[in-house]
C-alpha cells in the first residue's frame, strides 16, 4: 500500500492531527488514499470517477488550516457540485452534462475544512433506490459480503468506508440514502435536521424538503467534525435549522445527562422485521438503561399509513422534474432512462398540484405528531433496517413492476423515510452484528434541531460498545 502503513488506523480527525502534528505530510496521506483505491476498488466499484490531479493541485496550491485539513475526501455523484467535474448522477441520461462551473457552498466549505477531494462514488439512478446498482457504473458490492447491496443511493460512499478507502465520505438522505447504507456497511450515518447543511447556489431545497446531505463514517466524533465544518445557512436559503448552542464536537463524550429514550420496532408500513435487527433494538434498549436512561417500549401516534403513500407523491414530481430540467433542454431517448426512473416520471404526469401540495401538508402534519412526541421523550430508538441487504440484483430499477419495486424497497428499510417527511435528525448506529459478523444497526431519532442529544448518546454508546475494530475480513491483507 501506497503512504504510511497506519493510514487505516486513524478516523478522519486522527488524520487531521497527524498531519497537524507534521508527523505525516498531506502528499502522504493522500497517497495512501488513492493506493486503497487502486487495490480495493475493482472488487467493490465505489469509486467511479478519479480526481487525483485535482487533489494534487490543491495541496501544491496549501490546504487551509481547518480542522480537516489532509484528510481525504470523496463526493457523491450526486448532489454538491465541484467546479471542474461533471455530475452524472448515476444516470445515461445525464452523463453528458458539462462540468460545473462553480463548487457547491458545500463544497466550498468541505475544502475551507482543508479536506482533500479525490475522486466520485456511486449511486444508484436520480438517488431513486436504497441499493447502488445503476446501468451506468454497475453494481457497487457490500464490503461484507460482495453478493450483496450496500444499500443506496449513497451505496458507494459507505462502499468506500466501510471497505477502508477512507475514513469518512459525502452522502446524501431522501429517502435514507445516508442511513441505510450506514447500516449495510456497519458505519456511523446521520442525517442532519432538515436544511442543517445548505444546498446553496443550486436548489433552496430538494425533494420537496426530504433531501440533505452530510457523510458516513468510522466514528461519531468524525460526523460530529464535519457538520460543524459545512453546517449553518447561505444568503436565500428559503429557511433555515435552528442554531446549535455550541460546536457538534463539543457533545462528543459530554454527558448526555438522564435521556427519557422510547423504542418501536413497530414500521409506518407493518413490514415484518428480522430477528437480528429486533434483538440489537432490545440489546440496545438495555444498554441505554444500564447507563443510566429511562427506557420504555412505545409507538408514537402517527399517520402511519400516510408515510410511504406521501414520499412517493413527492419523489415522483421530483423525479419528473429533475428529467424536464436537463440542461439541454432534450428528452430522453430510448433505454437511457432505466426502467423505475420512467415509470415514476410518467405517473408524476398523473399528479395534479393540489395532490402534491396535499402530500407536503401530510409531511408537515407527521411533523407536527413527532414533535408533540418528542415533548416526552428526548429520544426514539427504531431497529436500522427491516432486513439484511438483499442479494444484488433484488432491488432491481430495471424490472416492469413499480408497486413491486417500492415494496421490496420499503420491505427492506422501512423505518428511514418516516424522519425525511418530519426533518428530523435521524443516525444509524453500527452496534449489533449477526452471528456470522454481519453489521446490524439501530437508528436513534431526536427532536428537530437537536443533533447535540444523538452526538452525546452515540458517543457514549461507542464507548461503551466500540465498533472501529470491526472490519471486512479481505481489507486486512
Amino acid at each position: 500500500m501506497g503512504g504510511f502503513a497506519e493510514y487505516e488506523s486513524y478516523d478522519a480527525l486522527g488524520l487531521a492531527a497527524l498531519v497537524k502534528a507534521g508527523e505525516v505530510s498531506t502528499t502522504e496521506v493522500l497517497e495512501a488514499a488513492i493506493s486503497r483505491v487502486e487495490s480495493r476498488n475493482p472488487a467493490i466499484n465505489a469509486v467511479v470517477m478519479e480526481l487525483y490531479d485535482h487533489a494534487t493541485q490543491a495541496i501544491e496550491a496549501g490546504l487551509p488550516e481547518g480542522p480537516l485539513k489532509g484528510v481525504p475526501f470523496l463526493l457523491k455523484d450526486l448532489g454538491s457540485a465541484l467546479a471542474g467535474a461533471r455530475t452524472a448522477r448515476g444516470s445515461r441520461f445525464f452523463a453528458d452534462l458539462p462540468p460545473a462551473t462553480e463548487d457547491s457552498v458545500h463544497v466550498t466549505r468541505l475544502k475551507q475544512a482543508g479536506m482533500v477531494i479525490y475522486g466520485k462514488t456511486s449511486t444508484c439512478e436520480l438517488g431513486l433506490s436504497l441499493t447502488c446498482e445503476p446501468q451506468l457504473y454497475g453494481p457497487s458490492r457490500n464490503p461484507w459480503d460482495l453478493e450483496r447491496t450496500p444499500a443506496g443511493s449513497s451505496g458507494g460512499a459507505a462502499t468506500a468506508v466501510a471497505a477502508r478507502l477512507l475514513p469518512i465520505a459525502h452522502a446524501s438522505d431522501g429517502f435514507g440514502s445516508i442511513r441505510a447504507p450506514a447500516a449495510s456497511c456497519g458505519l456511523v450515518g446521520l442525517r442532519p435536521t432538515r436544511s442543517r447543511n445548505t444546498m446553496a447556489p443550486y436548489f433552496g431545497e430538494s425533494l420537496g424538503g426530504l433531501a440533505i446531505e452530510h457523510a458516513v463514517s468510522l466514528t461519531v466524533r468524525d460526523s460530529a467534525a464535519l457538520l460543524d465544518a459545512t453546517s449553518g445557512p447561505a444568503p436565500g436559503d428559503p429557511y433555515i435549522a435552528p442554531p446549535p448552542a455550541r460546536p457538534f464536537l463539543d457533545e462528543v463524550g459530554a454527558d448526555p445527562g438522564t435521556l427519557r429514550i422510547a423504542f418501536t420496532s413497530q414500521a409506518p408500513n407493518g413490514a415484518p422485521v428480522a430477528e437480528d435487527s429486533l434483538r440489537v433494538l432490545q440489546e440496545t434498549a438495555s444498554l441505554c438503561e444500564d447507563l443510566g436512561h429511562r427506557v420504555e417500549e412505545t409507538d408514537p401516534a402517527i399517520d402511519r399509513a400516510d408515510v410511504i403513500p406521501t414520499f412517493r407523491t413527492i419523489s415522483a414530481i421530483q423525479i419528473l422534474y429533475l428529467i424536464r430540467a436537463h440542461p439541454s433542454g432534450r428528452t430522453p431517448a430510448p433505454g437511457e432512462l432505466e426502467t423505475t426512473v420512467a415509470d415514476t416520471a410518467r405517473l408524476a404526469e398523473t399528479i395534479d398540484g393540489a395532490s402534491y401540495m396535499a402530500a407536503v401538508h401530510t409531511a408537515h402534519r407527521i411533523g407536527r405528531q413527532m414533535a408533540a412526541f418528542h415533548a416526552d421523550w428526548d429520544v426514539l430508538l427504531t431497529p436500522g433496517l427491516g432486513t439484511l441487504p438483499p442479494k444484488l440484483g433484488w432491488l432491481d430499477m430495471m424490472m416492469d413492476d413499480l408497486e413491486e419495486y417500492w415494496r421490496r424497497v420499503f420491505s427492506f428499510s422501512p423505518f428511514t423515510v418516516w424522519f425525511n417527511l418530519t426533518g428530523q435528525p435521524a443516525m444509524m448506529i453500527p452496534l449489533g452484528t449477526t452471528e456470522s459478523g454481519f453489521p446490524v444497526a439501530v437508528q436513534a431519532v431526536a427532536r428537530h434541531g437537536d443533533e447535540a442529544t444523538l452526538f452525546r448518546l452515540a458517543a457514549q454508546l461507542e464507548e461503551a460498545r466500540p465498533w472501529i475494530g470491526r472490519r471486512p475480513a479481505w481489507t486486512t491483507s
